[in-house]
C-alpha cells in the first residue's frame, strides 16, 4: 500500500537500526526518503534534497546536537518554516511531549516505530493534523 505515494521525508536518526527500520517503513509505503546520521549536517543535507513534505527528527542525538537544537535551526530557514518537524523518541514521553508540543512541532511519534500505524501517523501530519503518539496514549489534534 503507497499512502505515502511520492511524499518527499527528510529524517534526522543518529542509530542505524532505527534509521534502517524507519526507512524501509517509509519506502515500503512509497515515500522518498533522506536522512542525516549526525545532525550538524542536516541543514547542508535537508537542502541538497529539498523539496520536503515532512522532517522527522530524533530529540537524542550526537556530538551535543539535539532535535530542538535542529528544530530552531531549520525553522530559521524561510523554505522550511511552514514544514512540519516531527519528534521522532525514545524519550520518556511524559517529560517530552510538552517541551515538544510547546516548541511547535507538529506531533511525536515513540520508539519503537510501529510499522502498522507510523505511515498513517506521517500521512496525517503531512495533511496537516498533529500526532502525538506515545505507545499508550494516542489522539490527534487539528
Amino acid at each position: 500500500m503507497n499512502i505515502l505515494d511520492k511524499k518527499r521525508i527528510f529524517m534526522v536518526e543518529d542509530n542505524p537500526g532505527n534509521r534502517a527500520v524507519a526507512k524501509m517503513i517509509l519506502e515500503l509505503s512509497g515515500a522518498v526518503t533522506a536522512s542525516s546520521r549526525l545532525g550538524f549536517d542536516a541543514l547542508k543535507l535537508l537542502e541538497g534534497f529539498a523539496p520536503v513534505d515532512i522532517i522527522l527528527l530524533d530529540l537524542m542525538l550526537p556530538n551535543g546536537v539535539s532535535g530542538y537544537d535542529l528544530f530552531d535551526t531549520i525553522r530559521k530557514v524561510p523554505a522550511y518554516a511552514e514544514v512540519p518537524i516531527v519528534a521522532i523518541s525514545a524519550a520518556d514521553a511524559s517529560h517530552e511531549v510538552p517541551k515538544v508540543r510547546e516548541k511547535g512541532f507538529a506531533g511525536f511519534i515513540a520508539k519503537p516505530l510501529e510499522a502498522d500505524l507510523f505511515p498513517s501517523q506521517i500521512l496525517k501530519i503531512i495533511n496537516g493534523s498533529s500526532v502525538w503518539y506515545t505507545g499508550r496514549y494516542y489522539y490527534e489534534r487539528s
